[in-house]
């Protein structure tokens, strides 16, 4: 069931959202050569709970950690660990739950580790691009296959493949709720966009192809071929004009 939320919830959601992008803040700053996963993790915990919010992804489903944080060819669910150390020319694709007054914020950003190669740059502006292009569909009226089409055709367009094991969702009261929303679809097709809808958008850009493999760990999933892979995600609400992100200070 598709929740509607009022200006009030979605006004609720607002804060947590900012919160979540607080944290991120926090994790972009520290992004460097030499530091743990383990590290970020603590750093965006600590925001998050001097906020007086919780991290929503702490023992959701048995996941260990307060953050995802996925290196290179992870895809997504990559757990922090001391033993983790980010390199010189990494990606670390970041994904950041918080809930505040019983509603979730949550978004994902891919970060650049010192100098990064070209290839890599492309991908994390590829996979930003896609958000948005997405995000134009956003409105009223509009299909939910609509966005995930237009995600779909500007990653493809430019040569990336985009994950199909692994989708966006709705979010509120809980971190996952209806409706699921693909990164790759048909127009035309999907749920009737409705004001009041809120939305986690979040392609996963692969630059090789899209087939997924879960590590042993059990949540830690990397791309088949080990070809890297980049994040965007943030949490929008539909409104009876433009969508407007949540996730942002």
């Amino acid at each position: 069931m598709i929740i509607i939320k009022s200006e009030n919830e979605i006004r609720l959601m607002r804060m947590a959202g900012k919160v979540t992008a607080m944290a991120m803040e926090a994790v972009r700053k520290a992004v460097r050569p030499g530091i743990t996963t383990l590290e970020l993790d603590e750093i965006a915990r600590d925001v998050i709970v001097g906020c007086g919010a919780y991290p929503t992804f702490y023992q959701y489903n048995g996941y260990p950690k307060n953050i995802c944080a996925s290196v290179n060819d992870e895809i997504v669910h990559g757990i922090p660990d001391k033993k983790k150390v980010l390199k010189e020319g990494d990606i670390v694709s970041i994904d950041i739950g918080a809930t505040l007054n019983g509603y979730v914020g949550d978004m994902a950003r891919t970060f650049a580790v010192g100098e990064i190669s070209q290839e890599k740059k492309d991908l994390i502006e590829a996979t930003k691009g896609s958000f948005y292009a997405g995000l134009e569909f956003c409105r009223e009226g509009n299909r939910l296959y609509d966005v995930s089409h237009a995600i779909q055709s500007y990653a493809e367009s430019r040569g990336y493949s985009v994950v199909r094991d692994y989708v966006g969702h709705g979010v509120g009261k809980n971190m996952h709720e209806d409706p699921s929303v693909p990164n790759y679809g048909n127009p035309g097709f999907g749920v009737r966009l409705k004001a009041g809808m809120t939305l986690a958008i979040e392609p996963m850009i692969n630059i090789g192809v899209y087939d997924t493999k879960v590590c042993a760990d059990g949540w830690t999933v990397k791309t088949a071929d080990g070809k890297a892979s980049a994040h965007y995600e943030n949490t929008i609400a539909l409104t009876k004009g433009e969508p407007s992100i949540l996730t942002v200070l």
